[in-house]
């Protein structure tokens, strides 16, 4: 996690829970960032893309969903349904005229999903070790029956996260709710520019699933970058300099 001296404004939802944000104001399209999950929006490669925007003078927003980073909520109460409804309130709130969504691991699926909702507005979209569907596909898949018999029996497992002390709280609400918005079952189509970028040597998100979504989504426009020694985070200065090269040429700089 990145330092960020700024203190994040919020946006009220309807239940009384808050979303913390910030955002640069600057010319379209406005690149939304969507973070991982339990990752935040100080995150290295969301700080990298704030300065730019602001040498730039590109429009920016970045923000944490519920239960994330500064905003509000319980995080065993956090569904996929749940943060694309934040996502949504977020890009219908602060932004107008076309966007470059950027989703980071989780937040590939929920800018996908976010796009999806969306169309008209997307002018172009970046997955960063995106994960669609990874509640089904890499959650439930991965867990053995015994695990998954807990699962289903307690409602949430608890497991050994690799970038926090924390467990990661894993719910069966979030397995099941996930389920009413997998992507690579269905059609899946973004009318800008598409391109991925994923490490070999990911530890959490297989790149095959990069692939996998490369040859599923239609787009006008569609390329990868496979680094071969990049890990899940893709946040080197060489990684931050490729994504920053990407970005730029999607919004015309």
């Amino acid at each position: 996690m990145s330092v960020d001296p700024a203190s994040p404004r919020t946006l009220s939802r309807p239940d009384g829970a808050t979303i913390a944000y910030h955002q640069v104001q600057g010319c379209g399209p406005t690149v939304v960032f969507f973070g991982g999950f339990r990752s935040d929006m100080t995150g290295t490669k969301a700080m990298a893309l704030d300065a730019w925007a602001r040498r730039a003078g590109q429009g920016f927003v970045r923000f944490d969903y519920f239960a994330h980073g500064q905003s509000s909520g319980e995080f065993r109460d956090g569904t996929i349904g749940r943060w694309l409804d934040d996502a949504l309130t977020v890009i219908d709130t602060l932004t107008a005229g076309p966007l470059v969504l950027i989703g980071s691991s989780m937040g590939g699926w929920l800018s996908l999903l976010a796009a999806r909702a969306r169309p008209a507005r997307v002018a172009g979209w970046i997955g960063i070790a995106a994960a669609p569907d990874f509640t089904e596909d890499l959650m439930l898949a991965n867990l053995s029956p015994e695990a998954r018999a807990k699962l289903q029996r307690d409602g949430e497992l608890r497991r050994p996260s690799r970038y926090s002390d924390e467990p990661d709280v894993l719910t069966w609400r979030l397995i099941e709710e996930g389920r009413q918005h997998l992507v690579l079952r269905t059609p899946l189509r973004i009318a800008g520019p598409v391109h991925l970028f994923h490490g070999l040597k990911d530890p959490d998100v297989p790149w095959a699933l990069s692939q996998r979504l490369l040859s599923h989504i239609e787009a006008p426009d569609v390329a990868a970058t496979f680094t071969k020694d990049g890990d899940h985070r893709l946040s080197t200065p060489a990684d931050i300099a490729r994504l920053l090269a990407v970005v730029a040429a999607m919004c015309g700089r």
